[in-house]
């Protein structure tokens, strides 16, 4: 993992996810002991998951194994749900997510969705009547007090636009260091990226290789001609080209496979690069948004349309 470094905020620049669909703590607990063992450092949960007991179980485990010297040498993410995105419940849903992870603070603490729901819906499917209007002031505010406490030792959000990064930039005492977004080769965000880098904002991608498999994501990614051309001229495999691709772009990536030969592979994306022919083919790839957030939008809550949830920013270019 050393290899791979860390981003400038500190951020390694591969982290292993852990959302998964229905509760599966035994396997995510041998997954996330697993990756430790060969070199993951990074691990990314979120209250949303229900993946946070399992990772703390490993993460123990792997201290008193001495696979790693303390807790102090893994990076741990979480999130606080939109259920959960109110001023008076952040702090105590970081509380819960401590108490799950059996740790002290979680290294980043981020806002899963610029959305808020009311208490208590964490599970789809949502009515139009559990979505309430997100105070992003008030959240983030409740955000800082966690950063201050040092129960978060950095704060961050996901899924946000530019327009509303630039909205939280006007009144944030202390920045988000992170916004963790979709990114891979079919939704490059070269926007986003921009202007992120221009805000010293650091970008972290979800679902690098299109999140095949899930109820929301695509197969274009993994399926794409221009991918696998360059995979077999490289001798590598379309994951791996896709996430060395987010990686030259700088951005810090989210890995999701408990198989140990596919985590092995994952790992394996430094010591060689992309030619500049390859890095141009793949930015023709055409564009598609593939986790629209479409179960966020309502036409009785903040967000009445997928154009509204980001900012424009979802048009295909």
């Amino acid at each position: 993992m050393s290899a791979a470094g860390r981003a400038p905020c500190g951020l390694p620049r591969i982290g292993l996810g852990t959302a998964v669909q229905g509760p599966r703590p035994d396997p995510v607990r041998a997954a996330v002991l697993r990756a430790i063992q060969l070199g993951y450092r990074h691990f990314d949960t979120a209250a949303h998951y229900a993946t946070e007991a399992p990772i703390g179980d490993a993460a123990a485990e792997a201290v008193r194994t001495g696979a790693v010297a303390s807790r102090g040498e893994l990076f741990i993410t979480s999130k606080v749900w939109c259920a959960d995105a109110h001023p008076d419940r952040v702090l105590p849903a970081l509380r819960r997510t401590l108490s799950n992870l059996q740790m002290e603070y979680v290294d980043l603490y981020m806002v899963h969705w610029p959305v808020t729901m009311k208490a208590g819906r964490f599970t789809a499917p949502f009515t139009p009547e559990d979505f309430e209007p997100f105070d992003m002031r008030a959240v983030w505010e409740a955000m800082e007090e966690c950063h201050r406490l040092g129960l978060a030792k950095a704060i961050g959000v996901c899924n946000f636009s530019c327009k509303k990064l630039e909205t939280l930039l006007s009144f944030a005492t202390i920045p988000p260091v992170v916004n963790q977004v979709e990114i891979n080769p079919v939704w490059q965000q070269h926007k986003l990226r921009e202007f992120c880098r221009e805000k010293g904002i650091q970008l972290c991608a979800y679902s690098p290789l299109g999140a095949k498999g899930t109820h929301w994501g695509s197969d274009s990614v993994m399926d794409s001609c221009v991918l696998h051309e360059i995979a077999k001229s490289k001798g590598k495999t379309v994951a791996q080209v896709c996430l060395r691709w987010v990686y030259e772009q700088g951005d810090c990536l989210i890995v999701k496979s408990f198989d140990e030969g596919r985590m092995k592979e994952n790992l394996d994306i430094v010591g060689w690069e992309l030619t500049e022919e390859e890095r141009q083919r793949i930015s023709k790839i055409p564009q598609r948004k593939i986790n629209q957030g479409r179960r966020y939008v309502s036409e009785l809550g903040p967000y009445k349309s997928l154009e509204e949830l980001w900012d424009g920013e979802i048009q295909y270019k």
